[in-house]
């Protein structure tokens, strides 16, 4: 009896958790985590066999899961009015978080992330605040800017492997180079997020570009910056930067699938097409950062 009790006891709480676990997009912040340990591999693989690397790796992994968990929370405390139209089954229109407590959970995550660069240096820790800074300014200001909002978002999530490289100690043209890729990428997705949005950010006078110039003429701006970005991943392997036999077939893989979701959302630039492009645009570069890492092996 007393462990059927406790078995209830637990499915209760647990569906309470989830909302929490929803607002914080768990999959986003494990890939931005990640994203700074391929910064450290792509700067200097043998950092990482290096045993007193160990906690300033952990550290590092932890700022910019954290970071990036707080700025999910406040994106979505701050367009929680927007999302009643454009995303209504997220946990706070929907009704399973209160508006205040998400506003305390975020400003949590975003102290437990800065609290962990200071653990790694003043460089680290000044980073971390700079990009923390631009992620608050995105949310509750940038954000009806438009193209400077989508510029501010690419910014946070092209740093980590900059990040990772300083917190190597070995900042190299190589990362700067990888970290521009992702920035076109993420411009490119988040013009895409713009046409899938449109309806309530066009309601909230936000002023994206699929709401400024029309969701066809923003399909083809995303084309344009995701062609930038395969442009730049010919750049490693030509100029001897990477290990082209592992870079090449994850790298291309991401190519292609930005090619192919751009052409699809040309053809149909609608809000469901949008959705998919934007989910599928994320796995592409997932598998971008594993040809990243395995090339500088």
């Amino acid at each position: 009896m007393l462990c059927f009790h406790l078995y209830r006891r637990g499915a209760n709480i647990l569906p309470n958790f989830k909302p929490y676990i929803e607002l914080i997009r768990l999959p986003n912040c494990l890939m931005m985590g990640l994203a700074v340990i391929v910064g450290v591999i792509i700067s200097d693989p043998h950092y990482l066999l290096m045993y007193s690397s160990l906690d300033r790796l952990a550290f590092g992994f932890f700022t910019s899961f954290f970071l990036t968990a707080s700025s999910m929370v406040l994106n979505d405390y701050a367009d929680r009015e927007i999302d009643k139209i454009n995303e209504p089954r997220r946990p706070i229109p929907s009704g399973r978080m209160r508006p205040d407590v998400a506003l305390r959970y975020g400003v949590f995550l975003g102290a437990l992330g800065i609290s962990c660069s200071l653990a790694t240096g003043p460089l680290t820790f000044a980073i971390a605040l700079l990009t923390f800074s631009i992620a608050l300014l995105y949310n509750f200001k940038l954000k009806k800017s438009g193209i400077l909002g989508n510029a501010s978002v690419a910014y946070s999530v092209a740093i980590p492997i900059v990040y990772g490289s300083v917190l190597s100690f070995s900042l190299s043209e190589k990362v700067l180079i990888y970290s521009a890729m992702i920035f076109l990428s993420i411009m490119g997705r988040e013009v895409v997020k713009g046409i899938s949005d449109v309806e309530g950010d066009a309601a909230k006078g936000v002023r994206t570009v699929a709401v400024k110039y029309g969701e066809k003429s923003a399909s083809y701006i995303a084309l344009a910056l995701f062609l930038a970005a395969v442009s730049l991943s010919f750049i490693p392997p030509i100029e001897k930067m990477c290990n082209s036999a592992f870079y090449l077939p994850f790298v291309l893989i991401t190519d292609g699938m930005l090619f192919f979701l751009s052409v699809k959302l040309i053809k149909k630039p609608d809000k469901k097409t949008a959705k998919e492009v934007k989910s599928k645009a994320l796995i592409a570069m997932a598998f971008g950062l594993i040809g990243f890492a395995l090339g500088s092996l």
